[in-house]
C-alpha cells in the first residue's frame, strides 16, 4: 500500500494480555486486512487451538501457522498434537516449523556459557514492546525464509502472550538475513501492560510477580495456544 499522506489508523490497547482477546484481535486484524487488500494472515501457536480457530475465522486467506520447533522444550517433541496440525491442514491452514530467529545457535551459547548474543539481545530489546511484539517480528523472517509469504508486501501478523491472541501487526517481511529491513507498518492492537521476562533471572527458572514462570516466556516465538 503507497501512502502519499497521512493516514489515521486506530489502535486498540487491552487492559489484560491473554486469551479473552483472541476474538477481537481476529477481527481487528480481518478488518484491517479487507481495508488495505492484504491477502496473508501469519500466526504463532504453541499448542494448535488458536490456529485453528484463526484458519476458521480468516477463510479465504493465506493462513500460516508458525509452531515451536521440534524439541524446544523436550528432545525431539513437537508442541502442537498430530490431530491439531492435521485438523489445522484440512481447513486450509499451512503449518511451518523451523530454527527460531532469535535463538538458534546463539541459544546454545547462553545456555553452555551464560552470556547473551546478538539474537537474544534483539528479542529482549523488542519485548519492550511487548512479547506479541517480539513474536510478530520473528514469525514473518520464519515464514519469509521457508518462501511462505512474500518480501515485497504487507501481510498482517498475530501473536499472543500467555495464550490466545492480543497483538496484531501490518508488517512488511523480510528474510532473517535482511532482518533490520523489516517493518512494522501499523500496530493494530496489543496488551497496554504485560509481563516481561528478566533476562538475569531466565537461567534460574525465576518467576515473575504473578507467578508466571519464566522459562514459559524465554525465548518463545509464540504465546498463543
Amino acid at each position: 500500500m503507497e501512502v502519499k499522506e497521512a493516514i489515521r489508523v486506530p489502535c486498540v490497547y487491552f487492559a489484560k494480555p491473554g486469551v479473552q482477546n483472541t476474538y477481537e484481535t481476529f477481527e481487528i486484524a480481518k478488518q484491517r486486512a479487507q481495508e488495505l487488500g492484504i491477502k496473508y494472515i501469519v500466526l504463532a501457536s504453541t499448542k494448535g487451538d488458536t490456529a485453528l480457530k484463526a484458519v476458521r475465522f480468516f477463510e479465504g486467506y493465506g493462513t500460516i501457522v508458525v509452531t515451536h520447533a521440534h524439541g524446544f522444550r523436550d528432545p525431539g517433541v513437537q508442541e502442537v498434537p498430530d490431530e491439531s496440525l492435521r485438523a489445522i491442514r484440512e481447513a486450509g491452514g499451512v503449518v511451518y516449523t523451523g530454527t527460531h530467529v532469535f535463538a538458534a545457535a546463539g541459544r546454545a551459547i547462553r545456555k553452555k556459557f551464560q552470556t547473551y548474543q546478538s539474537e537474544e539481545i534483539i528479542a529482549n530489546t523488542l519485548r519492550m514492546f511487548g512479547q506479541g511484539m517480539k513474536v510478530v517480528c520473528e514469525i514473518v523472517m520464519m515464514a519469509a525464509d521457508a518462501g511462505l509469504v512474500p518480501t515485497d508486501g504487507e501481510v498482517i501478523a498475530i501473536a499472543g502472550t500467555g495464550r490466545g491472541a492480543d497483538t496484531a501487526v501490518v508488517i512488511r517481511p523480510v528474510n532473517t538475513q535482511d532482518l533490520f529491513d523489516l517493518r512494522v507498518a501499523e500496530i493494530l492492537c496489543k496488551p497496554r501492560f504485560w509481563v516481561t521476562p528478566n533476562p538475569s533471572r531466565l537461567a534460574h527458572g525465576a518467576r515473575s510477580a504473578d507467578s508466571t514462570p519464566m522459562r514459559k516466556l524465554e525465548g518463545d516465538i509464540s504465546h498463543s495456544a
